[in-house]
């Protein structure tokens, strides 16, 4: 696909940035410290400014545009469903939100087959910790440091990054733990099997310290996603699963960032052979043209609310136009075999030329992903592994991951950088020509994060 540049209209841009810095109050920011780029367009893995520069996206969005932007039969689909029926209540049935709960059924593992419909990720965490906790009539739920879960109560609180802590009150019931990361290991190990079986003992210790017969659940993202990409050794999350079975707690896998093709199969969890009681989603359920998220459901725990009310809902569950647009995106992917050109891409151009660039760049200290869904460490010192930038630099402290985001973006490609991180993450039906044209972009970025290195 060729993307359709609109003619420049700076004008027209700068009407759009000035409206939007009277009014948008936008998330995650310091709001006289911002300058947002006023979008005209987006086709396919590209994006374009109103002054005519087009930029290859290798965010997705943030994350969650995994057939690109505007896919003509995902579009035609909404306008349909917009003509047929655009919206209804959740208490009833309705045929588009029948279909998407069968059709995200059909791919989940194991016998999730219940879909409980959120408007997003951070709903769908949620809920679906209030289900662990009423199901099994316990309040603690464990999850990892290096996680991102939601920017909601329940879902801020379970986080184990630094936006955790303005609205950290403590009083969650959530507890911490270290998952594996045998880059920087909190368990000295030197081999991904030292690192899988000493982090399940970690686990298993802080379940025992903190009491079993307390703890409702333990929350993973199968593949962490914004936390830094760190694929799970094997064995890990059978192990946590075994975990769970042993003491009866509800294990909850969060797909919403690694579901829906990222990782070269359907949901991340199929690389691992593992079955959660729960799974969260959203993101690319529909490419995120509408907003959608939620639970899948086992057996065991959709029959503990057979006779008992589930006290949660929303007002927009399963709304009519955001299933429409999950019912053509997963007939998308199904027809165009999205998901194994992800695997292909990530097999044969992203991690071949993600490895190729760090073995030239003294700036990569690490290179780890799958699929379309990867990372590049950045280090100030290969031997000593220290960061390029600290851990939650900002201003001046985080200047030479600036410096990599600006060159980047001269060089046509939007980067995805958090921390000493950038991600490699297109769109899951990227092309390989586009993938190329992405990395030879990074090679010239990283070029100047080499300039800090010693």
């Amino acid at each position: 696909m060729t993307p359709h540049v609109a003619a420049p209209d700076p004008q027209a841009g700068a009407a759009v940035k000035a409206a939007d810095r009277a009014h948008v109050f936008h998330s995650w920011s310091a709001q006289g410290l911002i300058d947002p780029l006023a979008v005209a367009g987006a086709e396919g893995s590209y994006f374009w400014d109103y002054d005519g520069n087009r930029y290859l996206d290798f965010t997705s969005g943030l994350v969650y545009t995994n057939i690109g932007y505007q896919h003509p039969k995902v579009v035609a689909a909404i306008q349909e469903q917009a003509g047929k029926l655009t919206t209804f209540a959740p208490a009833f049935a309705i045929d588009v939100r029948s279909e998407a709960a069968r059709l995200i059924a059909e791919r989940t593992p194991g016998d999730l087959d219940k879909i409980f419909f959120t408007n997003g990720g951070a709903e769908a965490v949620e809920n679906a910790v209030r289900m662990a906790r009423l199901h099994t009539g316990r309040t603690k739920v464990l999850s990892a440091y290096r996680s991102y879960h939601g920017a909601t109560s329940t879902a801020i609180n379970l986080t184990g990054d630094p936006r955790r802590w303005p609205s950290d009150t403590a009083s969650a019931g959530v507890v911490h733990f270290w998952a594996p990361f045998l880059y920087r290991s909190p368990f000295y190990s030197t081999t991904e099997a030292e690192e899988g079986a000493r982090a399940l003992q970690h686990l298993e210790d802080t379940i025992a310290f903190e009491g079993p017969a307390t703890i409702a659940a333990i929350i993973l993202e199968t593949v962490p996603g914004t936390a830094g990409i760190m694929t799970p050794p094997p064995g890990y999350l059978a192990g946590v699963r075994e975990i769970c079975d042993k003491y009866g707690i509800v294990f909850i896998l969060d797909e919403v960032m690694a579901g829906f093709g990222r990782t070269g199969k359907w949901f991340a969890a199929e690389h691992f052979d593992v079955v959660p009681d729960l799974m969260t989603f959203a993101k690319g359920v529909n490419s995120g043209y509408v907003p959608l998220g939620g639970v899948a459901i086992n057996a065991e725990i959709a029959a503990t609310f057979d006779k008992r009310p589930y006290p949660g809902g929303l007002t927009y569950s399963g709304h009519p136009l955001a299933c429409a647009a999950a019912v053509a995106t997963i007939n998308v992917m199904e027809d165009e075999k999205v998901v194994e050109n992800a695997a292909r891409i990530g097999e044969t151009v992203l991690g071949p030329g993600l490895r190729e660039l760090a073995e030239r760049h003294p700036s990569v200290g690490d290179v780890r992903g799958m699929g379309v869904f990867w990372a590049l460490e950045l280090v100030k010192n290969r031997e000593t592994r220290e960061p390029l930038v600290p851990y939650n630099a900002a201003g001046e402290a985080a200047a030479p991951m600036a410096a990599l985001g600006a060159a980047a973006k001269k060089n046509g490609l939007w980067p995805f950088i958090n921390m000493n991180r950038t991600h490699a993450v297109p769109a899951c039906n990227v092309s390989d020509a586009e993938a190329k044209e992405g990395l030879a972009a990074l090679d010239a970025a990283l070029s100047v994060a080499d300039q800090y290195t010693v």
